[in-house]
């Protein structure tokens, strides 16, 4: 990695996907950037990352953006809601959202918007250093209000089935996951249903001069 960042100014660091050693990963590659001499890195974290975070993965965004802090190099953090496009994964095949995720509220955000603020502001890095940007939709809504607007945008019928904690256990017990990773699968819905997550940022805005795009425009072409 210090190789192949070696000639680099600025470096955009994609959050590993999930794994045991996902830290590791990452510190791996911070460090990396440092000793290669890259001046600026841009990190895809997550909205609330902390260690003490209702979403179980998002206590790793919060320990990865104290690495780079002391390194030497500037830095600005991506906070990302959770992506709307995704939400026609978690549907699968039967077009049916599963999870305890209440009523809560949530405002997906469009992978592409997050993609474009990552060029943006490394095009540009000064005016964002040491700042972490909040990137969101434009609107919070809940999972029941999701399902319509993906019908919606996709012609197909979408629903949110709304689930007990053990209900989601038991649905997700065939994929063979270990216990950590089920536990942060289900906690990607009880971090809406707690409202950690209502949050509709103008940080999208501020970077690209528009407004982010709404969850059908996401659900209708995803990135």
């Amino acid at each position: 990695m210090r190789r192949r960042l070696r000639r680099g100014r600025r470096a955009l660091l994609v959050s590993a996907g999930e794994a045991a050693d996902r830290l590791d990963q990452h510190r791996t590659a911070i460090d990396a950037a440092a000793r290669a001499g890259v001046r600026h890195v841009v990190y895809t974290s997550f909205l609330g990352a902390a260690d003490d975070a209702g979403f179980t993965l998002a206590r790793d965004h919060g320990a990865t953006e104290e690495m780079p802090r002391g390194s030497g190099m500037a830095w600005t953090f991506l906070r990302d809601s959770f992506y709307a496009d995704v939400l026609l994964d978690f549907a699968g095949d039967d077009r049916v959202i599963r999870g305890p995720g209440g009523t809560g509220r949530r405002a997906f955000v469009a992978r592409r918007d997050v993609a474009e603020v990552a060029a943006r502001i490394l095009r540009d890095p000064a005016p964002y250093a040491g700042r972490a940007l909040d990137l969101t939709g434009p609107v919070a809504v809940s999972l029941a209000e999701a399902a319509p607007l993906m019908t919606r945008a996709t012609g197909e019928e979408y629903e949110y089935v709304d689930e007990s904690i053990a209900e989601a256990r038991a649905s997700r017990a065939p994929y063979g996951a270990p216990d950590w990773q089920v536990e942060a699968w289900i906690s990607t819905y009880t971090a809406i249903r707690d409202g950690e997550l209502d949050l509709a940022s103008g940080h999208v805005q501020e970077v690209l001069g528009r407004a982010p795009l709404g969850l059908e425009e996401a659900v209708a072409d995803p990135l």
